[in-house]
């Protein structure tokens, strides 16, 4: 009897954990020809979540529990999980019910065919504002384009890995964990699942705006040298336009004159040249900045205590 293991990262989720634990008994039954395991996350809460957790550990041997010693970010908690793994086939999801467990038997499906990357689609975000919405249509729009196509426009976290491919993930030792470009680089058969992500069960969104931005130009630029190529780009066109503004204010100083002799090129190249170096500065900080990640070394998790886990 093959193995799935889904794995599941919870950060202040009390509102969320006996629902999940609920649904995944009934997905686990209904899909009685393979063994199941749930490896869920505790990802440095401040609430309830981790007693809740293991009540269901005790009461329930397929749930497994891993406790971080702090917040990790989602794909920190993924990324513990992983190293659990010894299944046939890994998912994974959220604790928020907006991934429905339910679904799984749709990945099931596919993934019985010999698909090894078989990945939720979102077609429909319920319960989500319109800047949210906007945020992640632009997000997925310009990853799309940077990595050239690798990410796909609205490919979630939310899907089922073979054992080839997760164990192809969790041997890339990268301090800047981005799931979705990782498992997109490993370059194994992909299929994608339609799903309609639902509003929240329960709790309030952890998807803060600035956070959330941060966390998108990361992952960017750690799969994309796009924008430190287009750094030469930027060059070009701001030579060209010098070029062209001073032919402008030539024409203009012979048929008007100047306040003051060389007034309009200084100002021109100064606030064009200021914007330019600020860019460019900017995208050299993000680059250096994952750099200096990479080289501490640092892990990407720290675990400090776990729950049936065969300790």
């Amino acid at each position: 009897m093959k193995t799935i293991e889904v794995i599941v990262p919870a950060y202040n989720e009390e509102d969320c954990v006996e629902e999940l634990v609920r649904r995944f008994k009934i997905l686990f039954d209904r899909e009685s020809t393979y063994h199941w395991r749930a490896i869920i996350v505790e990802n440095g809460s401040t609430d309830k979540t981790w007693e809740l957790l293991e009540r269901a550990a005790k009461s329930e041997p397929r749930i497994s529990v891993v406790k971080l010693s702090r917040n990790f970010r989602m794909d920190g908690g993924l990324t513990a999980g992983l190293e659990y793994a010894t299944g046939d086939a890994a998912v994974f999801m959220t604790a928020d019910l907006q991934d429905p467990p339910e679904a799984i038997s749709d990945f099931l499906r596919v993934w019985e065919t010999g698909v090894q990357n078989v990945y939720g689609q979102v077609t429909e975000r319920q319960g989500t504002g319109p800047l949210r919405k906007f945020n992640s249509q632009a997000y997925y729009f310009l990853a799309n384009k940077f990595t050239g196509g690798r990410i796909t426009r609205n490919a979630s976290d939310f899907r089922l890995m073979d054992r080839k491919l997760y164990e192809t993930v969790r041997g890339l030792d990268e301090r800047n964990r981005f799931m979705r470009g990782l498992v997109a680089w490993s370059g194994f058969t992909s299929e994608a699942v339609p799903v309609v992500r639902p509003p929240r069960f329960g709790g309030e969104s952890k998807a803060f705006s600035i956070p959330v931005f941060g966390f998108a130009v990361r992952s960017i630029f750690a799969h994309s040298y796009v924008p430190i190529r287009a750094i030469s780009v930027l060059g070009f066109l701001s030579a060209f336009t010098a070029l062209i503004a001073f032919i402008v204010m030539l024409v203009v100083w012979l048929t008007k004159g100047v306040p003051f002799p060389g007034f309009g090129s200084i100002v021109t190249l100064v606030l064009f040249m200021f914007g330019m170096l600020t860019l460019i500065l900017g995208v050299l900080a993000e680059y250096i900045g994952l750099i200096y990640q990479e080289v501490q070394r640092r892990p990407n998790f720290v675990v400090q205590d776990t729950r049936n886990m065969g300790e």
